[in-house]
């Protein structure tokens, strides 16, 4: 979707997020006028309370604020690891880092985001990056 056209982004900001998701784009909302970025998409900023929101393409890029291991039997897909990631862009999300075994997810790991599927659904997750 092109930055311009919000006549194609749906009014529900959790839905303009899964159709950018959809089309392979992660973005996330920027507010004109605080300058801050928003996640979880919202319809008003939650630090100045304006509307006046954009979507903007995000880096992807960030470290691993926070992690905690879900431990679970082998037989119901075993042990995985669960995330905050806060983004060069400020925002803080909740997803997961994969290609690394749960247990070494590292606050303050570099990660970079990635677009993944789960059942058909896009997922955003993120790997090891080398560099944030």
């Amino acid at each position: 979707m092109p930055d311009d056209d919000a006549s194609q982004v749906p009014a529900a900001p959790g839905a303009a997020f899964e159709a950018f998701l959809k089309a392979g784009e992660f973005r996330l909302q920027r507010c004109r006028a605080c300058t801050r970025q928003i996640y979880f998409p919202r319809t008003v900023c939650n630090y100045c309370g304006s509307d006046d929101l954009q979507w903007l393409p995000a880096s992807g890029r960030g470290i691993v604020y926070s992690t905690t291991v879900v431990r679970q039997r082998p037989d119901r897909g075993g042990d995985y690891n669960v995330a905050i990631i806060e983004l060069l862009e400020g925002a803080r999300l909740l997803s997961r880092v994969v290609d690394v075994a749960p247990q070494d997810v590292r606050i303050d790991m570099p990660v970079v985001a990635f677009i993944g599927d789960a059942g058909g659904t896009p997922q955003l997750l993120f790997r090891p990056s080398t560099g944030a």
